[in-house]
């Protein structure tokens, strides 16, 4: 069945609710655990039901935004999820309490129990209205960045479709895009910063009301960090300033003699050759063909997976008018299909998109197996070990996209995640300072953001371009919005996808096992055990940091970049 026929039906709630009493009532008056085993199958089947109808509407509003019907369902959604939540914390809450306890734990693993105990703290029947109200703030960002028509060059737009006159090799083009681009943002700048301020507020008088000290605390419980916490984060930020930021401006520098700069600019950043950028050879079909042979000769395992893919069209790749920014993906239940998003505008993005969400979906598809829908996708951080991983492990076929330009693009490929890092950090340091002092005005975000960014990247000069002088360059990172401290998780993972480069390197067959390992745990234990399970070292570890980026630094200073 393809995903153009998977049926949606608006969920409907009361139903629900009264589906979910039932099977609770089952589970609470159970006379043995295999009874309670038997009322969760139930819940999750509840569980299952729900989120494949949510996950179906979601991705139907994301393809088109300005499709009404799904639009109009996006609003439900919204409204619906958090009461569905509340639904699922009732079940936890008898779950914790269940005098079968031991041998439950026996049968599903301790960490669905500290999974259990963590959502209970994030949800109260007192928050229902603010969450759906948090929910509505954050599509409505999707909806306008999703909206942005930029004229330039007499032709309209979408910001993806920007990209490519980015990384021109005409500098005055690419000042000229970026101009356009930051000017849709200072259009929209006080609708930007209302939106944030609101959902700053609207985040604080829920943590507050849950009875956390303010919504970091609230924030690391939503995203289940269980074996770590806020210190260890800060800690880990030290370490990248210390190691990392020093190669990133090294990298910048060798970007500006490879151009023949005097200064480089931050419209020059994303243009990293006299040559050209590294592009794929080919149109978006070619690259998903293309994609399919990698696959099939990289495991019997990839190559399974990859046709499921491609045959039930999970796949929807190409940028358009109206489809949501960005990329992800996703999973639907009851179909057991991962689902890939994405917005080709042919670039290198376009490969590193497809190999990047490629390894979330292959990981899913490899812990489909759990009855416990809590176990199909692990934390956060965890998931983008696999996507970023992936983006490594099929650095063999790289010759199929880009042809002479292969060096070129690994060159780039590993430099700009190194680049990548302190970016995100900055983000980070960001969010958990606004969140100590939500009540900031907008102008005083602003300019934390730009000290913040000073610290990090250092190198960059935004050339007099007012806006981004002023601190308005993280509008556009959407997790800030949607996501609240879902960034940092890209660093953490690849500081462990490094460890998997080079191991790779040393004994490929045994990297790929640990790996796949890996993706077949799922979400059954929490970041640090699975970190150690895939036997790499953990990146709050002292020396972990420096001991990886060590050798990434080493490969890239080999390579004489102004050949390219």
């Amino acid at each position: 069945m393809k995903f153009s026929e998977y049926t949606y039906k608006r969920p409907d709630i009361e139903e629900i609710s009264s589906q979910f009493d039932n099977a609770l009532k089952q589970f609470s008056n159970s006379n043995s655990s295999n009874e309670q085993n038997f009322a969760m199958r139930e819940i999750y089947n509840i569980h299952n039901d729900f989120y494949t109808m949510f996950e179906i509407g979601s991705i139907r509003h994301s393809i088109n935004t300005k499709d009404e019907f799904y639009k109009s369902e996006q609003e439900y959604l919204d409204e619906t999820e958090p009461l569905f939540k509340e639904l699922f914390t009732k079940f936890y809450k008898a779950l914790i309490d269940s005098k079968y306890r031991e041998e439950l734990e026996k049968k599903w693993g301790s960490h669905l129990f500290n999974l259990a105990e963590l959502e209970i703290k994030t949800m109260s029947p007192d928050i229902i209205k603010d969450l759906q109200q948090e929910n509505k703030y954050s599509s409505r960002y999707s909806e306008l960045i999703a909206s942005a028509e930029i004229l330039f060059d007499g032709k309209t737009y979408t910001l993806a479709q920007l990209i490519p006159f980015t990384e021109s090799s005409d500098r005055v083009i690419r000042k000229r895009a970026n101009e356009a681009k930051y000017k849709f943002f200072l259009e929209n700048e006080e609708e930007l910063d209302q939106l944030y301020d609101d959902l700053v507020k609207i985040r604080t008088k829920i943590a507050e009301k849950l009875g956390f000290k303010n919504f970091v605390e609230l924030g690391y419980a939503r995203l289940k960090r269980t074996d770590y916490d806020a210190h260890q984060v800060a800690a880990f930020r030290d370490q990248v300033h210390q190691y990392i930021v020093p190669i990133a401006t090294q990298l910048r520098k060798r970007q500006q003699l490879r151009l023949g700069l005097q200064h480089l600019k931050f419209y020059d950043e994303r243009f990293e050759y006299k040559s050209g950028n590294a592009t794929p050879k080919g149109n978006p079909n070619w690259i998903v063909d293309n994609g399919q042979t990698m696959y099939e000769q990289l495991s019997k395992e990839t190559d399974e997976f990859y046709c499921f893919m491609k045959d039930q069209d999970l796949m929807d790749l190409m940028a358009k008018d109206g489809k949501m920014a960005g990329g992800y993906c996703t999973y639907v239940p009851n179909y057991k299909s991962s689902y890939i998003f994405a917005n080709f505008n042919g670039t290198s993005d376009d490969i590193d998109i497809l190999t990047h969400e490629a390894g979330h979906a292959f990981q899913v598809y490899n812990s489909r197996h759990f009855e416990n829908p809590e176990y199909v996708w692990p934390t956060y951080e965890a998931c983008e070990i696999h996507s970023m991983s992936m983006e490594f492990f099929t650095w063999p076929w790289m010759e199929l996209f880009f042809k002479e330009d292969t060096d070129k693009y690994k060159f780039s490929h590993l430099s700009t995640r190194m680049l990548y890092i302190p970016y995100v950090v900055a983000v980070d340091e960001f969010q958990h300072f606004i969140y100590e002092n939500p009540e900031f005005t907008p102008k005083e975000r602003k300019q934390m953001w730009r000290e913040i960014e000073k610290k990090y990247l250092p190198h960059r000069d935004y050339d007099e371009n007012v806006y981004l002088e002023q601190g308005g360059f993280w509008h556009q990172q959407g997790h800030i919005f949607e996501n609240p401290f879902y960034y940092i998780d890209y660093t953490l993972a690849l500081i462990c996808a490094f460890q998997f480069w080079k191991k790779m390197h040393e004994d490929r067959e045994q990297a790929w096992d640990n790996y796949t390992h890996l993706c077949k745990l799922g979400g059954s234990q929490p970041f640090l055990k699975l970190v150690k399970e895939a036997k790499l070292s953990s990146p709050f570890e002292d020396g972990t940091v420096q001991s990886v980026v060590h050798d990434i630094e080493s490969w890239l200073s080999d390579v004489d970049d102004e050949s390219f």
